[in-house]
């Protein structure tokens, strides 16, 4: 009989991590809680079993509640990603009692309330590297005094199917044994072309919250995407000011901004501004402003215009099915902040396979 593991979620955004689980039937999000009211407004409508909490971590009474709720769920795992800024040189001198990872400490100190068989952490990649692993070997200490076993890396997205290249440090950590990382499941990048050349049509300004599928699915993992969707959502294309398309209207397919005349480039110093994706290779990661033509290369690979929130969606592996909800600001948001799905369900596989 596999085990099942019933999960709280904390720092839950949008729900990524929670949605990637659910692809293996043996995960189930019971409780879920984060700050942002937009991001967790979309986790609920698209996962309404689950108990989604919005408060303050920090805060003692919604402490309370997210214990209370998770022992009447009997949550036996946790999963979340806390924010942790101070773990640069300068918050060295303290580690875990330095303010700025306070949110670190919360999570250990709900996982030490209760106990779970598993729990995962996920965060930058930058965690594992900063003051040479200073920070990292602090973190392991503090998961080992708590009686788990432990075992972390860097995963990239790109080696479990999605058309991405987005690092993130995680951490298994398991009370009866130790739980491996997963090994890369694909020999064959997932690129641009297999996620989005179906939805290649709308102009800027262009498409509506909801709307009609135009053409049919071109590729496997596009077939993957639709499944269970009857409609599209949110493919609704920037309305750039007329510069931005003219400065577009200049760069080839696939090219950036090297293609502008030097007095268009203007203040941007990073060679990526302008830049489009490639058709034939992944995404680089995907980022909270990917709607904005200058931010980076996340323009669309011919037409003139950035990539709509589906399109970012498909790079980050959420099916169609699941809707982003709110202002255009909170939904770029939500998406870019988000644990890729098949990345979160590559590690539930893992720790099914380990049970």
């Amino acid at each position: 009989m596999a085990k099942e593991f019933r999960v709280l979620d904390l720092f839950c955004g949008a729900g990524g991590l929670s949605w990637g689980l659910h692809k293996n039937s043996h995960f189930k999000t019971m409780v879920a809680l984060d700050f942002d009211k937009n991001a967790a407004n979309t986790f609920k409508r698209n996962m309404p079993e689950a108990e989604v909490v919005v408060g303050d971590i920090t805060d003692s009474s919604i402490k309370k509640r997210i214990i209370e709720l998770a022992m009447k769920e009997k949550v036996n795992m946790i999963v979340g990603g806390p924010p942790c800024q101070g773990y640069s040189m300068k918050g060295k001198k303290l580690g875990l009692a330095d303010p700025r990872n306070f949110l670190f400490r919360e999570y250990l100190n709900i996982v030490d309330k209760l106990q779970p068989e598993v729990f995962v952490i996920e965060n930058v990649k930058g965690l594992i590297i900063s003051s040479n692993g200073w920070f990292r070997d602090e973190i392991i200490q503090s998961i080992k005094k708590l009686g788990y076993y432990v075992e972390y890396g860097i995963l990239n997205s790109v080696d479990f199917g999605v058309p991405q290249s987005r690092e993130r440090t995680i951490f298994i950590c398991s009370k009866s044994k130790a739980i491996s990382l997963p090994n890369p499941i694909v020999n064959k990048k997932t690129t641009i072309r297999d996620a989005i050349s179906d939805l290649a049509y709308l102009n800027s300004g262009e498409g509506e919250f909801e709307q009609e599928y135009i053409n049919e699915a071109e590729s496997d993992y596009q077939r993957l995407m639709r499944e269970g969707s009857l409609k599209l959502y949110n493919h609704k294309a920037s309305n750039h000011k007329a510069i931005a398309i003219e400065k577009l209207k200049l760069i080839p397919p696939e090219q950036g901004r090297d293609c502008l005349p030097e007095e268009m480039i203007g203040r941007q110093k990073f060679k990526t501004t302008w830049g489009r994706l490639k058709w034939d290779d992944v995404s680089p990661t995907i980022d909270t402003r990917f709607d904005a033509a200058s931010n980076g290369t996340n323009n669309h690979p011919y037409l003139h215009r950035a990539i709509t929130p589906r399109e970012a969606a498909r790079i980050q592996s959420f099916d169609d099915k699941f809707v982003f909800y709110g202002a255009k600001i909170y939904v770029r948001k939500q998406i870019g902040n988000a644990v890729p799905p098949l990345l979160a369900k590559a590690i539930a596989d893992q720790i099914e396979n380990a049970f």
